[in-house]
């Protein structure tokens, strides 16, 4: 999916100006599209030749520079904009299971050092904590400057953060009290979420 993901963010991109690989992966930074699904440089340009090879953009002019490499510029075509619009509607139909490594090692958390365990709970925690900050700030800075849409995804990183957040301190709760194997009955959960 990570392909489709990136030519998602290049026609975007595109649909608003006229743009070179390296400005996309400058505006993709930008907007911490990078963060999602992790792209590479590498793997831009050869979507960018791809995209071009279906005809979906084109090149409209080319950079010359004698102390840097060539840099060409590209805009999106109709049939781009139609690639375009379907590649979005796919991203919102398409649901992907919420993969984190740590649902499989719990399973046999109970037989594994509980402090070393711990520690690297609590090194978690802090990492997510500075997540939840960062989030909250990266959303009120951008307020009243990017569309309500670009919000809405900001609001959810900062909502997935803090849900992970209360998971984690709940998680590290047990573990320190050593209940990792207990069977007791009493719920994780609030009582209105039940």
């Amino acid at each position: 999916m990570k392909a489709l993901s990136i030519r998602l963010c290049i026609l975007g991109l595109l649909l608003e100006e006229d743009l070179h690989p390296y400005e996309i992966m400058v505006r993709m930074r930008e907007r911490f599209l990078d963060h999602e699904d992790k792209f590479k440089i590498g793997s831009l340009y050869y979507a960018v030749d791809q995209l071009a090879k279906h005809s979906f953009i084109e090149a409209v002019e080319t950079i010359h520079s004698a102390s840097k490499p060539d840099k060409t510029v590209y805009r999106i075509t109709d049939s781009g904009k139609e690639q375009f619009h379907r590649l979005l509607l796919d991203r919102f139909k398409e649901d992907a299971p919420v993969y984190n490594p740590l649902h499989i090692a719990l399973v046999f958390a109970s037989r594994g050092d509980q402090e070393k365990i711990a520690e690297i709970l609590r090194e978690r925690i802090r990492e997510v904590e500075f997540k939840v900050d960062f989030s909250r700030r990266v959303y009120k800075e951008h307020q009243g400057l990017v569309p309500r849409s670009v919000l809405h995804l900001m609001a959810g990183q900062y909502e997935h953060a803090k849900t992970e957040l209360k998971w984690l301190k709940r998680l590290l709760a047990d573990t320190e009290a050593g209940k990792l194997g207990d069977t007791d009955p009493t719920s994780l959960m609030d009582q209105d979420e039940i």
